[in-house]
């Protein structure tokens, strides 16, 4: 692989790290959890009926959820940046 490629994969990862939040809270993945009536409480919804009243753990309404509820810290060092979920 030369160079420019890798650069651009590195550069393409960051910036999926750097956007993934802001996409889920537009969606309504938020910190405090499932905004009312957004398309993730539609997704709820959708997948609490199917399972009987309940969203099943690891279901990808289930994983989204608490992606969404992490807050991601932005932490400058030495050797770059990094990205650090508390």
């Amino acid at each position: 692989m030369d160079p420019l490629t890798g650069l651009a994969i590195a550069a393409g990862a960051a910036g999926g790290v750097a956007v993934a939040p802001i996409a889920l809270g537009v969606i309504g993945f938020t910190p405090v959890g499932v905004a009312a009536g957004s398309y993730a409480a539609a997704m709820m919804s959708a997948a609490a009926i199917a399972n009987g009243g309940g969203v099943a753990a690891g279901s990808a309404v289930a994983v989204l959820t608490s992606t969404g509820s992490e807050q991601v810290v932005w932490v400058n060092g030495g050797a770059g940046t990094a990205a650090v979920v508390i």
